[in-house]
């Protein structure tokens, strides 16, 4: 509501925006593994190493762990413009 407010367009339109927008992005992290949102974030993947099964201490308690895949996940890292506005 608040970017058709801003924009001056229809409130579907914007929402249409947006979710062309979502599937832009998907497309290219999935491709390339990196992609900047201009002026709001940067996008980048990463993948999580593989955990071994066993105990681990947890809290002071000893837990078993499950053992766990590697795994790609993307990490959001917040453009230096908007960092320094907070």
């Amino acid at each position: 509501q608040a970017l058709a407010d801003a924009t001056e367009l229809k409130r579907s339109a914007c929402a249409s925006v947006l979710n062309s927008l979502a599937e832009i992005v998907t497309k290219e992290v999935k491709k390339t593994g990196k992609i900047i949102v201009p002026g709001i974030t940067m996008l980048k993947t990463r993948v999580k190493p593989a955990t071994k099964a066993g105990k681990k201490e947890i809290f002071g308690k000893v837990c078993m762990v499950q053992a766990k895949p590697a795994k790609t996940v993307i990490k959001a890292f917040p453009v230096a413009a908007l960092k320094k506005s907070i």
